[in-house]
This record gives C-alpha cells, structure tokens and sequence, in this order.
C-alpha cells in the first residue's frame, strides 16, 4: 500500500499513532537544540548564561518563522497535490522551497548579526546578560541557512509521510549538538556561549547536509529540480504559510514583551525565573507541534482526495490525543516544579520564590493541544486566513494590551497570569470556529483510488 492509499484509508487511531509518534520525537529532537544550550550554560557557565541564552531564544523564531512559513506551506501544498494525483506541483515544492530559505535566510543573518544588541534590548535586559545574549545570538544566527533548509525541508518530508526519516535526520543532529555542547563550552573557555552556539550551528549544518542528500538521492516522491521560484506554488505556499509564520515571529513579540515586564516589575530575579519557565514552556510545547505535523498530511490528503467525512473523524480523532499528551507534560510540572525549574537555575531560593507563579503561568498547557490542531486543521485544507486571525487575536489583540494594563493594577503577579486569562479566552473560541467549519464541510464523497 502507498502512502496515499495508506493516508485515505487506514483508521484513524492507526494513523495517529503511526505519524504522530515520529513527528513528536523529531520535534523534540529539534527543541533539544535550544534546550541543550540553556542546560549547559547554565550548569557550566552560570545563571547569566542560561537566562542570556533564553532571552536570545525568542529571536530565533524569526528562523523559526521563516522555516514553517515555507515548510508547512509547502507540506500543504504538497498533501494536497499527492491526494489530487497532481504530480507537476510535487515536482516543483523542493526547488521553490529552497530559493525562498536562501532569500530569507540571507536577510535574517544579516540584519540579526548587525542589530543584535538593540533588538536583544527590547527584552529589558542589560549588563553581564544582554552582553552574553548578543555574543550567543550572532553566532546562532550565523547558521540561518541550515537551519531553515533543514527544519522546512523535513516538514516537507512528514508532508510526504516520511516521518520515520524525517525523524532520523534529526536524531543524528540533536545527539551531535548534546555531544557537542560541553566539549564547545569548555574548548572556548571565558567564551562559553560562542561555544554553545557554535556547537547549535555545526549540528544545524550537518541535518541541512543529510536532508539535501536524501531529496536529492533518496526520495521516491519528492526530488530537486530546477532551483526557481514557481509562482503558481509560491502563492498557495505562502497563503498557507503565513499563518506559520505568524504564530512563531508573534511568539517572538509575546515573549519579548513578557520578559520586559518580569524585569520590570521584579529585577533579574523574575527575569532569570521567566527565562527557565519560557524554555520549560517551549520544550514541551513542542511534542503537540509534532502531533500536529502527524496531523497535516492526513487531513491535507483526505481533503484533497475530497474525503470530508475521514477529516471530520481524524480531527475528533486527534484532538483527544494532543489533549493526553498535554496532561503527560502538565502534571509533572504540578507536582514537581522545583526540581524541573531547578535544571536550569542552581539557586534554590530563586527556585523555591517562582514556584506559585511557574505552575499559575502553565495551568492551562493541557488546552494548548486543542488550539495547535484547530490552527493546523485550517492551515491543512488551505484556509491560512482563519488560522491567522485565531493566532493574531491571541498572540498581539488580546494579549498586548492584557500585558501593558493588567501589571499596572496588580503588579508582578498580573505578568504570570496574562497567557493563562488570554488562552482561557481564545482556545475556547477556536473550538467553536472549529466544530462549526467542520459541520459546514460538504457531504461525503466516495474516496477514489
């Protein structure tokens, strides 16, 4: 059975299972990278370093951006072309894709490298950790290439349902980045955070490597042609992907903001306790993005082989599945979050002060799953303006003017409990937008071979 035939007409259960646990484990190989180098720099070279490395993090999402902006746009292009047999489109993705990366990227590192320090001042810090921050993002950044052809050409694998390799890829360059990581931070000596990122970026053009070997010698579906922009694909790429794109560049917006005003309002303290609660956060957010990329080809192939009553199961199908997997991460933190905090952060009087604001700023994680498939599903079947409204209101409409106001009536606390008070709002919303574009979906269509 190909993989079309299995996508059309395997259980729904099966196929979650099947894609999903591969995707999950290749996206939390892809987060070890960030991680890795928050543990370290801060067992090894201090609570400056860790709290430097994650307030750099957030801009890394402008690669993250640019990476699921051209690579989930181009899995959902790709889904639905092999579900329509539409075999010019899936002869085109590779080579659009990867002069999008090398444009995108090209202007990335060099506006990061040269204005580094002021956007890093944005978050409010300064002295001994901004300084540490712009040394680790210059370099970090330096590697943009790589890193976007490499994330956004495997999301293009798991579009093609190529998720065991896909996976494999990025095993190979997380364990490179974790071997590396301690041997680099003590190589560089007082320069342990260019070590840290030097290892990140040397790891990031290994994955980039083997990906460009597999598309170009590999694949059975999915090969590299002529290196142009196609503009039929580009346009629905980048209807799709925008949405994508949004969710990570505005992630860089919520979390600058969220880092100003824990500094603002509680010092480097609140500061250094935001930095670990933001890696925490985004690690084990990114278990559910790999569900959803389990998500993608299933419902982008049914709804292209126009077999709306299977995507109407798979969703329901889905969405009870990210939900378990959200408690998985969720109750760990309620019960234990001193020695989780505690893996990035050595002082336990700074642990023990941000223990009641970490669980209140991750109460509502087990939700987060139910939101990351409502915008998938959306982004899946070609509707990228729906997700990027759902994205927009919660990540700069509702969430800005929340952080700005509410710290000044109710001071510090307020700056732990404004995500919490904004999902409450919007994940509820997106699951009526949800239920209500699925009853709308039109009568069910045999599915054909």
């Amino acid at each position: 059975m190909n993989k079309r035939e299995t996508l059309l007409t395997q259980s729904p259960f099966r196929l979650m299972f099947k894609l999903c646990t591969p995707a999950i484990v290749g996206m939390v190989i892809i987060a070890l990278y960030s991680f890795m180098d928050g543990v370290f720099a801060g067992q090894m070279i201090g609570k400056e370093a860790m709290a430097a490395v994650s307030i750099a993090y957030p801009w890394t999402f402008c690669n993250n951006g640019v990476a699921t902006l051209i690579g989930i746009g181009s899995a959902s292009v790709l889904s639905r072309a092999i579900g329509q047999k539409d075999k010019d489109t899936v002869d085109g993705i590779m080579g659009n894709l990867m002069v999008n990366v090398f444009l995108f990227s090209m202007v990335i590192m060099v506006l990061g490298t040269v204005f580094a320090k002021p956007l890093l001042s944005l978050s409010g810090a300064s002295g001994e950790i901004l300084d540490l921050a712009v040394r680790y993002l210059r370099v970090v950044l330096l590697g943009s290439f790589f890193v976007n052809f490499a994330q956004s050409a495997n999301m293009v694998l798991r579009g093609e349902g190529r998720m065991h390799i896909a996976m494999g890829i990025m095993i190979i360059g997380a364990i490179l980045n974790i071997l590396l990581d301690p041997i680099m931070i003590l190589a560089f000596g007082s320069r342990g955070i260019e070590g840290a990122a030097v290892a990140t970026v040397f790891s990031q053009l290994i994955t980039a490597g083997l990906t460009l070997y597999y598309f170009k010698k590999k694949s059975e579906v999915v090969r590299i042609g002529r290196l142009r922009i196609e503009k039929r694909i580009e346009k629905a790429v980048l209807s799709v992907g925008i949405s994508a794109m949004m969710f990570q560049v505005l992630t860089l917006v919520q979390q600058t903001l969220l880092y100003r005003m824990a500094f603002h309002y509680g010092g480097d303290v609140q500061g250094i306790l935001m930095g670990a609660t933001l890696r925490i956060q985004a690690f084990s957010f990114i278990p559910l993005w790999g569900m959803a990329q389990g998500l993608q080809p299933v419902v982008g192939t049914n709804y292209g082989a126009k077999a709306y009553d299977r995507v109407q199961k798979v969703i329901r199908v889905f969405l009870l599945g990210v939900t378990a997997l959200g408690l998985i991460f969720w109750i760990p933190v309620m019960l234990f979050p001193e020695p989780i905090l505690g893996l990035f952060i050595r002082n336990r009087e700074i642990v023990a002060s941000g223990v009641t604001n970490f669980r209140i700023f991750y109460s509502v994680f087990p939700l987060y799953g139910a939101m990351i498939m409502t915008v998938t599903f959306f982004q899946s079947i070609g509707h990228g303006k729906i997700a990027g409204s759902l994205v927009l209101l919660r990540q700069i409409i509702l969430f800005v003017p929340m952080m700005l106001l509410l710290p000044r009536a109710f001071g510090l606390e307020a700056v732990w409990c404004t995500i919490p008070l904004v999902e409450g709002i919007v994940i509820p919303l997106g699951m009526i937008i949800l239920y209500l574009s699925c009853r709308r979906l039109p009568v069910p269509a045999p599915v054909s071979s």
